[in-house]
């Protein structure tokens, strides 16, 4: 009993700590300090050093000798095969997605949507993060294929510490909802091609931005 309490503790420590460094709660280069994090969970350091070196197994964080955990920098070849993979990956979902959303589901996008739009014009990088990732959660999830929800998860571990920075250029953060309102437009016109193309068209923009924060090599 006590085995089994343990293991689910530490899979819970393990799924919040994923789901912050993929809402990009960590800057890249940034050092996890276990007893601080333990202290924000209420939980033992135990299970938050498992939790560390679990994703770092993942190669989402890095183990730096004598440093403890570290959040990556990515280089710009990095980066340009995750973005590669996200479109590959966001984009198939998305077209399933399309031709299986219900219209209480597609009423959700659009009141996501409305909450990103709220956010860009009070800057509130947080809330339009929170905001976007379930946008793209609620259509991605009704591809039906939650093997394809899981790898992009996965990829999305990868880019969330620099998501943190698309509101620094104010030109670029204006257009961040764009793709979304383009997105709805297509659903609305059950053209499941043109939602794909709207994926892209989001996650190309943010990456041109994005790419700029990352180390040359």
């Amino acid at each position: 009993m006590k085995t089994s309490t343990a293991s689910t503790l530490q899979d819970e420590t393990y799924d919040t700590l994923r789901h912050w460094l993929m809402l990009g709660r960590w800057l890249p280069g940034e050092r996890l300090k276990i007893r601080q994090l333990a202290e924000e969970l209420g939980v033992s350091q135990m299970p938050v050093r498992a939790a560390l070196q679990r994703l770092a197994a993942e190669k989402a964080l890095l183990n730096i000798p004598n440093c403890g955990v570290q959040v990556p920098q990515l280089t710009e070849t990095q980066f340009d095969d995750i973005l590669e993979n996200r479109i590959l990956l966001e984009g198939e979902a998305a077209f399933r997605g399309a031709q299986r959303l219900a219209a209480t589901e597609r009423e959700q996008l659009l009141q996501l949507c409305h909450a990103m739009d709220s956010a860009i014009a009070a800057d509130d990088i947080k809330g339009y993060l929170d905001a976007n990732e379930l946008f793209h959660l609620q259509l991605y999830r009704a591809s039906g294929s939650p093997l394809l929800l899981s790898l992009i998860e996965t990829v999305w571990l990868h880019v969330g510490p620099i998501s943190n920075q698309l509101h620094q250029d104010l030109a670029v953060w204006k257009t961040m909802n764009d793709a979304h309102h383009a997105l709805l437009d297509a659903l609305q016109a059950g053209d499941a091609d043109a939602v794909h193309r709207a994926i892209e068209q989001d996650l190309r923009t943010a990456g041109s931005y994005l790419r700029l924060s990352c180390r040359p090599g």
